[in-house]
Order: structure tokens, then sequence, then C-alpha cells
């Protein structure tokens, strides 16, 4: 459904500057959004830890996904996702070794399986030309009862 009047990444997630992760959409709709990103292979990627990324931190871009999308929607309805706090990561299996040196992009999906004013749940999937680095199920509980007005 990308239609190009989409909001930056930026604008829909809680992060800033480098911590936020994803660096295109590719394509969404009311269920799904697949993302793409080389924010791995940056030495300055903040959640590198001596110089390395732990395959755990995939769950990161996987709820950045989650948050992109919910994004999305109250922007197509003309609001702004609440502030969110993820609260439970399941079914999580993470590849060996580490990611920063996988050569061109990641890509992230993310796939509503539930949502409303009070959170969210989602699956999320990241590859790598094709092959599962991550994935597993993410929970979300919404501060201030889900979309808020733009203007607000």
């Amino acid at each position: 459904m990308t239609s190009g009047t989409e909001p930056p990444i930026a604008a829909l997630v809680p992060h800033a500057g480098l911590m936020c992760l994803l660096e295109r959409v590719l394509d969404w709709d009311e269920r799904h959004l697949r993302a793409a990103t080389a924010t791995h292979r940056r030495a300055d990627n903040p959640l590198r830890r001596d110089g390395r990324l732990d395959p755990v931190c995939l769950c990161e871009y996987g709820a950045q996904a989650m948050a992109v999308h919910g994004g999305l929607l109250a922007h197509r309805d003309g609001g702004r996702a609440a502030p969110g706090m993820l609260v439970s990561l399941r079914e999580v299996w993470l590849a060996p070794g580490t990611v920063e040196a996988l050569p061109g992009e990641l890509e992230v999906s993310a796939e509503r399986l539930h949502g409303d004013a009070s959170g969210w749940q989602y699956a999320f999937v990241v590859t790598h030309q094709g092959e599962v680095r991550a994935r597993g199920r993410a929970a979300v509980v919404l501060r201030g009862g889900g979309a808020q007005a733009l203007s607000g």
C-alpha cells in the first residue's frame, strides 16, 4: 500500500538519531509491513557491543517494524500512534553468529496478529538474502489509549 505520502520512518517510531534502525518501507497493508535496512553494518550502530551486533538485537529491528506499521495505520486514519512499551517476546529463534558482517540489507517483516486501543501483538521475521536470521512474536502495551489526533 506504499503511496509515497507516508511520513518518514523517524516520525513513526519513538527512537531518534542512530537508534532509528529501519531505513525504508518496502510495502505495507492492514496486517503486514516489510522494511529494509543496512544499519546492522554501521560501526556506530548503538546496539553494537565491542564492535559486534548480537543476533538478539534483531528483536529490536522487529519491534521497530511493529512501531512503523502501527504509526502508518494511525497516520492513514488521521492520527498518531500512542506511545507503547514492549512487554514480551515469545517464541524467539535466532540464527547463530553475529550480524554486523552480513553484506547488503536486512529485510524486516511484521505481521499484526491483534491490535486494539490497549495494545498490539505481532509476529516478526528478519531475513538476510532470503535466509531467516531471527523470528518471534512480540506484544506492546499502549499508553494513552491508542491513536491520538495529529493536531494533539
